[in-house]
């Protein structure tokens, strides 16, 4: 089950010069969101430069850290529409072939003598780029190498060239990365480093392999987060048979294709169809008929009316406090440990999936962020005031938006300070002691195991 959350932010009109996110206008806006434009956004297919919030703070503000957690970018669907013929997409990587990148051929030299990396478990195994003529499952594609070619050069260019976050002789033990086990999640992460550290350097490259997608770590015991997660899951099921325009949908789909309706809906067409719309290919016909456009937009709006409705339900929130609380957890533990002074881990990379980020956006606060698009990226900045260098402040930001002051925890406090970021002891009270509150609970161990009143 994709768990989606939450609403649509514009992602124009932003003054760098302001560090006010620029919200939607309620009034004005129109309520009806596109499918086809959403859709857009999600494929996230490079074309334009992309400008970026990230890196900028008062000139007195020393950057001393960066955390960022990104979804592996564009990959082959993980689901298939029964008798159709798969959508036919090429994942051998071709400098030549768009969408593509300058760094693009240089990557793929590099990747082919990654001999000295260390490599968690089963990482080692895994194959460093995609190769293959018609993409396996779940395989990341060339737009996707491309989009986290670009994440990784635009950091650099904020990170390295302007704020010296890493100097040319960075050491392994700057760096902190960690990746599931699917080989999208890995061929993203070192695209993205590829192209961001001062020089790629194999035998610096020291790769963990986390086998949650919560990024749970040895915290994942946890029944009461199972319990939310289940009863989000019944709030989509009920959602989903409401809607009769849906139903029609998967009938007449499910009729061209010559399957039962039962079957085509297990078949999660939506992934499917996700790759021909942002590839650019013809949805499937058989004999009987065609996939069209009009199937492909009713079943895209559903998900975002389901999106919509899980804000205002919280069951889906329940669930993301908890299931993020491990992953918050060691990112603020860290944040700590760098404001008192340690050198170490820097420059933290976590490469995940839609099911880790979108939780941890919720967990938040963060209403107003679109569902995580291909090679989406959330990034926790620690700066250190020069003027008072105790002082510690984060910034998040969200796709190079800053999010910040719509985190639940920092909302309060923009209204009062003229401070252009959070204090760090904000996001600490948050993940130590505030998140636990809604469970009427003091700690995570407790709010697993408490029963909802």
């Amino acid at each position: 089950v994709h768990l989606i959350p939450v609403n649509p932010i514009r992602e124009d009109g932003l003054n760098p010069k302001s560090r006010k996110r620029i919200m939607p206008d309620l009034l004005t806006e129109p309520p009806a969101i596109d499918p086809v434009y959403e859709a857009h956004v999600y494929c996230n297919i490079p074309t334009i430069a992309e400008h970026s919030m990230e890196g900028h703070a008062p000139h007195y503000f020393k950057l001393v850290s960066v955390q960022v957690l990104i979804r592996h970018g564009d990959r082959y669907p993980l689901y298939a529409i029964p008798k159709t013929k798969r959508p036919d997409i090429d994942c051998m990587l071709l400098p030549g072939r768009k969408p593509s990148h300058p760094q693009l051929e240089p990557f793929i030299k590099h990747m082919s003598k990654g001999s000295a990396a260390q490599m968690d478990g089963s990482l080692s195994s895994l194959p460093r780029y995609p190769s293959h003529s018609l993409c396996e499952m779940g395989e990341l594609t060339q737009t996707g190498v491309v989009q986290h070619l670009r994440n990784g050069q635009l950091l650099r260019e904020i990170y390295i060239n302007k704020h010296k976050l890493l100097l040319s002789d960075w050491t392994a033990k700057q760096l902190y990365l960690e990746t599931t086990g699917k080989s999208r999640t890995l061929q993203s992460a070192l695209a993205l480093l590829y192209t961001f550290l001062p020089d790629f350097d194999w035998k610096k490259i020291n790769m963990r392999h986390q086998w949650s997608t919560i990024f749970c770590s040895g915290s994942c015991d946890c029944p009461m987060r199972n319990h939310y997660l289940e009863e989000e899951q019944r709030r989509q099921y009920s959602l989903r048979v409401k809607n009769n325009d849906l139903e029609k949908i998967y009938v007449d789909m499910a009729k061209i294709v010559g399957i039962p309706t039962r079957q085509l809906r297990a078949s999660n067409p939506i992934d499917s169809l996700l790759c021909y719309f942002c590839h650019n290919v013809s949805f499937p016909c058989t004999k009987t008929g065609c996939i069209g456009m009009e199937h492909f937009k009713v079943i895209k709006r559903h998900q975002l009316e389901d999106e919509r409705e899980r804000q205002e339900k919280k069951l889906y929130f329940l669930y993301a406090l908890l299931a993020t609380h491990p992953l918050l957890n060691q990112t603020v533990n860290r944040l700590q440990r760098i404001a008192e002074g340690k050198k170490e881990e820097v420059f933290v990379l976590y490469s995940a999936h839609d099911v880790t980020l979108s939780p941890v956006l919720s967990a938040l606060g963060i209403t107003e962020a679109r569902f995580p698009r291909f090679a989406a990226r959330l990034v926790f900045e620690l700066w250190q005031d020069g003027k008072r260098p105790k002082e510690h402040f984060i910034r998040i930001l969200y796709n190079g938006a800053d999010v910040t002051f719509q985190t639940s925890f920092c909302k309060d406090y923009y209204k009062r300070s003229s401070k252009p970021m959070c204090p760090l002891e904000k996001f600490v009270n948050f993940v130590k002691r505030d998140m636990f509150l809604v469970f009427n609970s003091t700690s995570y161990y407790d709010a697993c195991r408490r029963r909802p009143l």
